[in-house]
């Protein structure tokens, strides 16, 4: 015989549901955390040990400076960012970045918006132009250094094109007015097929219908793409541009293959510079504290493509 229910008992059996309810939540996170850091552990340890000890062990480095007559390492502190910041080749170099990302980046982001409109329409033989516009980038830049060096030689097909159309041969890479430029449209045909298909992603995620309703609205193709196509397509631009950014500042392959900084310091980029601290003039220490640098610069661009990819939907 069961004894009949009470208030009070009634209650507690009420009040011990939540309690056992709130303490089953818990355990239920704590197995689900456990695969989680499984699967999360590889990813982590290559990050610490592949990235930010290395990172952390340049910024140690270029607290210091070996003295090749002694072979003793000393504590230097900020003197080395301090002599880089007095060292005119140094500012070159920076200068010579922010001349080539100045003119790069908006070139190869507005040829690559361009190139992603045309190839998003349908027409006969688009994917197959699509393919050969994004080839390049399936290239290794060495070997695509390499293709235009012929290129640029001066007895190569460039200036021999140019002799045909009845205009004189360019020096290229070996005038410090060209050098530059040169390398500017040798990574540009690298990079732009590659950026493209970014904003090829983006166009096709803009749904049809807003399209129709300015049809319908009577809006030309201009207003069609400033005002629709533009700000749809915000945040791809977004990345693409950042991206872009962090990448033709880590430009190295084709300045050392080609030019080797020159002629002149022209095409002195500051990765290329990193390069021929360390391993030309061998000072490891200066070299890191000029990859710091380098990398400060990233991070701001980073933050800057953080800032502008977020926003109201």
């Amino acid at each position: 015989m069961t004894p009949p229910r009470t208030p009070a008992r009634a209650s507690a059996r009420a009040s011990a549901r939540p309690a056992a309810t709130a303490s089953a939540a818990p355990s239920r996170r704590t197995s689900h955390l456990k695969p989680a850091l499984c699967f999360l552990a590889p990813a982590v340890l290559a990050l610490v040990v592949l990235r930010l000890l290395p990172a952390g062990m340049a910024v140690v480095d270029s607290l210091h400076h070996h003295s090749l007559t002694d072979g003793v390492t000393r504590f230097v502190g900020l003197d080395n960012y301090a002599d880089l910041f007095r060292d005119p080749q140094f500012r070159d170099s920076v200068r010579v970045t922010l001349v080539f990302s100045l003119i790069i980046n908006p070139l190869q982001v507005a040829a690559a918006l361009a190139l992603a409109v045309f190839f998003n329409r349908r027409f006969a033989g688009a994917r197959f132009w699509r393919s050969l516009v994004f080839l390049p980038i399936a290239v290794p830049p060495a070997v695509s250094a390499v293709i235009w060096s012929i290129l640029y030689r001066p007895e190569g097909p460039l200036n021999a094109l140019l002799h045909t159309l009845g205009l004189p041969d360019q020096r290229f890479l070996t005038s410090p007015g060209q050098a530059l430029p040169s390398l500017i449209v040798l990574m540009s045909w690298v990079g732009v097929g590659y950026w493209m298909t970014f904003l090829i992603a983006g166009l096709q995620d803009i749904p049809a219908e807003v399209y129709d309703a300015c049809a319908v609205d009577g809006a030309s193709a201009w207003q069609r793409f400033t005002r629709v196509t533009l700000p749809l397509l915000r945040r791809p631009l977004a990345f693409v541009l950042v991206a872009d950014t962090v990448a033709n500042f880590l430009v190295f392959a084709p300045v050392q293959l080609l030019t080797q900084g020159g002629p002149e310091g022209s095409t002195n980029l500051m990765m290329y510079d990193v390069f021929r601290r360390a391993y030309s003039v061998g000072d490891i220490n200066y070299a890191e504290a000029e990859v710091v640098l380098l990398v400060a610069i990233t991070l701001v661009v980073v933050s800057v493509q953080y800032r502008l990819m977020r926003g109201e939907e």
